[in-house]
């Protein structure tokens, strides 16, 4: 009970007539920009990652690996872009561990491969920094 008044608390506006605080604009344009691109990164997944590494993210045993603690998905940035937009192996993916092939998704802009992957690094029991879509182009030589 005590959380919902803090939320509530925390969600009414500014006292009539008082000055906005210092960076508030700021702080309120940050904070929807980074639901927005979390809203964009799930929607990815949800319309082209499911089907394989299942809503849960943990995929198929033996078929589609698991994204929960993944080194691919948890490591560098770059090698997760280069493999999920180019098909290049990580050196942190065994060879021949699943008998399928990751699709290739070249056709997400970086901004939007940036949500997916920062989806991917804070969903699923995974804690990593978010991926930004400047580290997404450089890595595609872009």
């Amino acid at each position: 009970m005590m959380a919902l008044a803090g939320a509530l608390a925390a969600c009414s506006g500014p006292t009539p007539g008082a000055p906005p605080a210092a960076g508030a604009g700021l702080a309120a344009t940050a904070a929807g920009a980074a639901h927005s691109a979390a809203d964009v990164g799930e929607r990815i997944y949800g319309g082209n990652c499911v089907p394989c590494h299942q809503p849960t993210g943990m995929g198929i045993p033996g078929v589609y690996p698991s994204l929960a603690g993944s080194p691919v998905v948890l490591g560098d940035p770059a090698e997760l872009a280069r493999w999920v937009m180019k098909g290049q192996r990580p050196a942190s993916m065994p060879v021949g561990r699943y008998a399928t092939q990751m699709m290739q998704f070249g056709w997400l802009k970086p901004a939007d491969a940036a949500a997916l992957f920062s989806y991917l690094r804070s969903n699923f029991g995974n804690s990593a920094p978010p991926v930004d879509a400047a580290t997404v182009a450089q890595a595609l030589g872009q």
